[in-house]
Order: C-alpha cells, then sequence, then structure tokens
C-alpha cells in the first residue's frame, strides 16, 4: 500500500533531524602510532578558553586528528588547568590525519594516538603566551631553544610543562586511557625534574636515551588504547 504523501513528505523531514542525532562513529585504531590507521578520527577544537592550535592553516589542511578518547583526554586536561594554573596559555602541535597513516615529516602520528604539544612559553615580561607561529619558523617548529629553555626573549614555563604533564596523566586516568611515551629533549626534561611538580611525574614512561631529533620546542605523547590489527600500514622510515 502506498504511504499517504503527507506522511512521506513528514518522513523525509524528519531524515535530517535523524541524521543530525545519530550518534558519531566511535574512533577504532588500527595498527601502531609508527604503522598503522584509524577509522572515525575526530578533529580537535582550534581553540579554547586556555588553549589553541598550533596553526590555523594545519587544522584546515587536518593534520590535528586524533582517537576520540585521545580528544576527551586533552580536553579534560586543559579544563584541570584552567582551574589550577589560571592565566597559563598552552598550544599543541600536529596529532594526525582524518584516517591515519605517513603524516610527513612524522615517523609516528599513524593511528590517533600521538600528539605533539609545543612547549609553554613566557614573554621578556614574564607573561605566559602562546608559542609564536608562522610560517617563517615552521609554525613554531623550527624554534630552538637552549639547555636552559631559552630563544631569544622566550623562556619555556617549566612549571606550567610539568602542570600540564600531570593532569595529562590524571585525565589519561579518568578516562581509562594509557600514556605509552614522553619525549622532550634531556636537558629540558632535566628542568622539568627540578620543579615543584617533579614528584608528581615519576613513573611517567620518559624516552631513556637521545630522541632522533631534539624535541626542544615540543614534547611528543603517545597515548595507549587497545587497536586492531594494521590496516593500510605506512612503513615508518
Amino acid at each position: 500500500m502506498t504511504a499517504h504523501p503527507a506522511r512521506r513528505h513528514v518522513h523525509l523531514f524528519l531524515i535530517p533531524l535523524l541524521l543530525a542525532f545519530a550518534p558519531a562513529q566511535a574512533s577504532t585504531c588500527y595498527g601502531r602510532v609508527g604503522a598503522g590507521s584509524i577509522a572515525g578520527a575526530v578533529a580537535l577544537p582550534a581553540a579554547g578558553p586556555n588553549f589553541e592550535a598550533y596553526s590555523r592553516l594545519g587544522v584546515q589542511m587536518g593534520r590535528t586528528h586524533v582517537h576520540e578518547r585521545v580528544r576527551d583526554v586533552l580536553l579534560d586536561a586543559y579544563a584541570a588547568l584552567e582551574r589550577g594554573a589560571p592565566g597559563k596559555r598552552f598550544v599543541y602541535g600536529e596529532t594526525g590525519l582524518e584516517n591515519g597513516g605517513r603524516m610527513r615529516p612524522h615517523r609516528t602520528h599513524q593511528n590517533g594516538l600521538s600528539v605533539d604539544f609545543m612547549v609553554p612559553v613566557m614573554d621578556g615580561k614574564g607573561n605566559s603566551v602562546p608559542l609564536p607561529s608562522s610560517p617563517l619558523n615552521k609554525f613554531g617548529y623550527g624554534l630552538e631553544f637552549d639547555a636552559r629553555g631559552r630563544a631569544g626573549e622566550l623562556r619555556i614555563d617549566f612549571e606550567a610543562l610539568a602542570a600540564h604533564l600531570v593532569q595529562l596523566r590524571e585525565a589519561a586516568r579518568r578516562n581509562e586511557v594509557g600514556i605509552a611515551l614522553v619525549i622532550l629533549d634531556p636537558p629540558l626534561m632535566a628542568e622539568v625534574m627540578k620543579t615543584s611538580q617533579a614528584k608528581k611525574l615519576h613513573g611517567l614512561p620518559f624516552m631513556k636515551g637521545k630522541p632522533w631529533i631534539r624535541h626542544d620546542e615540543h614534547y611528543h605523547v603517545d597515548f595507549a588504547l587497545p587497536c586492531r590489527p594494521g590496516r593500510r600500514q605506512a612503513r615508518a622510515v
């Protein structure tokens, strides 16, 4: 029996509403951070009350996608920092592509579990400011900090960096997400361990030894979640 025209129009009207309120596809990671992919990745917000992305262009190019549970950890940690470290500004860097896979020049960042965080900095007056970002300094990745965290008038805010790592750890626990690896230039890591938050960082899986690049302008975090066997894996070189 043919549906009544009026009812058919009601059904057609409801379709966009049903799609709008349908649950989003859950994120599923495949393989490893250095050889994998992801389905259902989510884009991080470009900015929040106390944080922002390293580059609007990077956001537009889709280089800030993560697993949905990693996003929850990041936003949870930033919210805690807004309460516990008011006035501090934070910048996140590159994370991954919508479908994962190789994102040059990174060796990892392939399955939605890797995040770069740009170091929190203070200007010459001691004010917390976002790390400067432009094509001239490779959107922050081209800045060079010395072993004491200085780059011109900029100074790494080691207390803010330590507080961020502490809140990432706590947020990961609340969201039942693991932290597999943290990479920061060893001399800068030594400065972090002099902060008032140092005791709370014991047990974090910091990379032992020298990383393949300095990691002085950013610190890299690999989160840990169960992933399915590799799909569309890209060989790391």
